[in-house]
């Protein structure tokens, strides 16, 4: 049996296939088109979960989309009614695209696929639910889902028991984690839906300055983890801007230019939401453990990718232990909805081992043969050599201590918005110039912005305070005291930004500035090649971690193609680009000819 899950329409549209059950296949449509966050009808995710199975639209048993737009355009009436006659402007934006389209879906779906089934349209909560609990390693557990909106939900808890999921309680729009933060990543000068990770990486330089005042007129949170907004403040309901004037008169002044200086102000703002975003995370979880009164916590939904609030989370939490879906975000209700049809409408039977999730690593997009990339190097006479497997890891892994800069490409791509080792960007974790060497010569992207270890999974306990796996890179953990290197008096008096060079551990290229990382634990189970990789580099030269950054430029989604790789390779200072059994030197390389400028493909993230 072949079910189809869609997200589509707000952001990150994505597709994933189950079949029987078993997760086969998943993408986000922005891998394809090569525009970040696309919203758009995913056709090209879909077809690449059909084509890899070799089956047509028709051939599907059932089609589930992650919300219900009925519901989601009733709260979108109800909020610009409430409103009016403010908010025309934006209500005027928004209704062709929901008269043409949005709430047309089933017509969609069937055109678009020629697909006369069932189709199941979960609510957005339950398909985020489904996301996370359906794949763990959990026979029952809590879970807990944080975003900015779905249909009228925007946070809920309720209880996983095998095939099962039911919804406890929620908290409904307007008052929203997720549009808090989205609120003070669009007054620190990020994009909104895109720039949230910044404002987390921005958080150890500022110091909570403005936390107190966040609690005293923008949230109100209770012991349990509820909470209500203060709309006086906020634009998101109506307007066309997160914010408005008189959250500007409160701190202090209009919000930052993108792409202008970063102060100490964005700093400060950005630590102070954090701690703000993390206090009611903890509170909430633990309110859920109270109620639920289960070992494990399984969390989806945008907020779930604070990786720092998700440390928080397995350090201090009640719960034993927490499990976190890879795709949190909308393309992650894709997976829910088509897992939520399999187990809770179909009520098949789910079984589960607890040392290994059902996530297959989140390797589950396209993958490319040795004989396709070969094909695509000699068409387009591009130079390389070519070396058998356990040369290469050999290889790769002297370049890696050489510190060279070297693009990864192998195998499936991942699925959700972190790299992990399929689509990556590989470097020395001890080298005291990779972290700017990368961040301005190779990402092209602002400088205080912090790179994640991938570090041996049997080792992680070596470098991290951490006693677990973490193969999703979403938890954030310490390095090891004994690894760390204590500050002089004069650095600790460094203010922000200036604190950015100062050697902090034996692995500097990934160690923040408030000492932490943001780990990728790797498995031979998941992913053998970069397994033996990370174990060459570690039986060479004593290190068991290395450097991992998505293969991508700012503003550009993560390679999917051999092609992807390449024009990303030839367009910035990387040294080697190692794809399947293929290793390129970027001096043995012809300039690449382009008709346009790239960098205007992508907009700015």
């Amino acid at each position: 049996m072949y079910i189809l899950g869609i997200s589509a329409f707000y952001h990150d549209s994505a597709a994933a296939l189950v079949k029987d059950g078993e997760i086969v296949a998943a993408a986000q449509e922005e891998r394809f088109t090569r525009k970040k966050h696309d919203h758009r009808f995913p056709s090209k995710a879909i077809k690449y979960c059909l084509d890899r199975h070799g089956i047509k639209g028709s051939d599907l048993d059932y089609v589930a989309f992650y919300d219900k737009p009925f519901l989601k355009f009733e709260r979108l009436l109800e909020t610009y009614l409430a409103y009016a006659p403010v908010g025309i402007k934006s209500f005027i934006k928004a209704m062709p695209l929901w008269l043409k389209e949005k709430l047309w879906m089933k017509t969609v779906i069937e055109n678009e696929l020629g697909f006369k089934g069932k189709i199941i349209f979960p609510e957005h909560h339950e398909s985020h639910a489904a996301s996370a609990f359906f794949p763990s390693p959990f026979n029952d557990a809590a879970f807990l889902t944080m975003d900015g909106v779905g249909e009228w939900t925007t946070t809920s808890f309720g209880v996983g028991e095998g095939n099962k999921i039911n919804i406890n309680a929620d908290i409904i729009f307007p008052h929203s984690l997720g549009m808090l933060y989205s609120a003070f990543t669009y007054y620190t000068g990020f994009k909104v839906n895109s720039g949230e990770y910044k404002v987390m990486g921005l958080a150890p330089y500022g110091k909570p300055v403005y936390k107190d005042l966040i609690l005293q007129e923008l949230i109100d949170v209770k012991d349990d983890g509820s909470f209500r907004m203060n709309m006086e403040y906020f634009n998101y309901c109506a307007g066309l801007t997160m914010t408005n004037g008189k959250f500007d008169k409160l701190f202090g002044g209009k919000p930052r230019k993108p792409e202008s200086k970063l102060t100490q102000k964005e700093m400060d703002l950005a630590r102070s939401v954090q701690e703000v975003t993390e206090e009611i995370m903890l509170k909430a979880a633990n309110h859920v453990h109270k109620e639920t009164g289960k070992k494990y916590l399984c969390l989806a939904g945008g907020v779930a990718l604070n990786c720092v609030g998700n440390g928080k989370l397995l350090r201090e939490s009640r719960f034993e232990d927490i499990w976190i879906q890879p795709a949190a975000g909308d393309a992650g209700g894709a997976l829910g909805a088509a897992l939520f049809v399999w187990y809770q409408y179909l009520n098949n039977e789910r079984t589960v081992d607890e040392n290994l999730d059902k996530q297959s690593g989140s390797y589950l997009g396209p993958e490319f043969s040795l004989i396709e990339i070969e094909d695509y190097l000699k068409n387009n006479s591009i130079e390389y050599k070519e070396i058998d497997r356990k040369d290469l890891v050999n290889e790769v892994a002297d370049l890696i201590a050489e510190e060279k800069v070297i693009g990864w490409f192998q195998g499936k791509m991942e699925f959700g918005p972190r790299a992990l080792g399929a689509r990556t960007i590989i470097g020395d974790a001890r080298s005291s110039k990779m972290q700017e060497t990368m961040n301005l010569k190779i990402k092209f992207r602002e400088s205080f912005r912090p790179f994640a270890p991938s570090v041996l999974g049997e080792k992680v306990s070596e470098y991290f305070e951490i006693d677990r796996p973490s193969p999703y890179m979403l938890l954030v953990a310490d390095v090891k005291k004994e690894r760390q290197k204590k500050m002089s008096e004069d650095e600790e008096k460094l203010f922000g930004i200036d604190k950015l060079n100062i050697l902090r551990s034996d692995i500097p290229a990934v160690t923040h500035i408030d000492y932490s990382a943001r780990i990728q634990t790797v498995h031979k189970e998941t992913n053998p090649l970069y397994h033996e990789l990370l174990e060459k580099f570690y039986n060479k030269y004593g290190c068991g971690v290395i450097v991992n950054t998505s293969f991508n430029v700012r503003g550009e989604p993560i390679v999917c193609t051999p092609e992807d790789a390449y024009k990303c390779f030839m367009r910035t200072d990387m040294d080697y680009l190692v794809m399947g059994n293929f290793i390129l030197d970027k001096k043995n390389q012809k300039a690449l000819k382009e008709t346009k400028d790239w960098r205007k493909e992508f907009t700015l993230d």
